[in-house]
């Protein structure tokens, strides 16, 4: 699943875009919509991840340290997410 910056790459799905001085059919803008509400998810939480410096900023650190620094991130990102899922649902 891609956005528009994806359009041409044969393996990401993406968007239709609106052709120029046309309108949509309702068909397109269906389909447009059930593509965006399976990507929400994911852009949250890449939203999330770059919330940490790290993940957002140019990458200063060793290259080889690059893949256990976001490994991190994600796990830190994912303990939180199921710290809120345990506290959301207090028995």
């Amino acid at each position: 699943m891609g956005d528009k910056a994806y359009i041409g790459e044969g393996f990401i799905s993406t968007p239709y875009k609106k052709p120029k001085k046309a309108e949509f059919s309702e068909i397109r803008k269906e389909e447009n919509n059930e593509i965006s509400s399976r990507r929400i998810g994911v852009e949250h939480l890449i939203c999330r991840v770059k919330t940490f410096r790290v993940a957002s900023d140019r990458f200063r650190l060793a290259r080889h340290r690059y893949y256990q620094v976001i490994m991190a991130v994600c796990g830190l990102v994912s303990l939180d997410i199921n710290y809120s899922f345990i506290l959301s649902h207090d028995i």
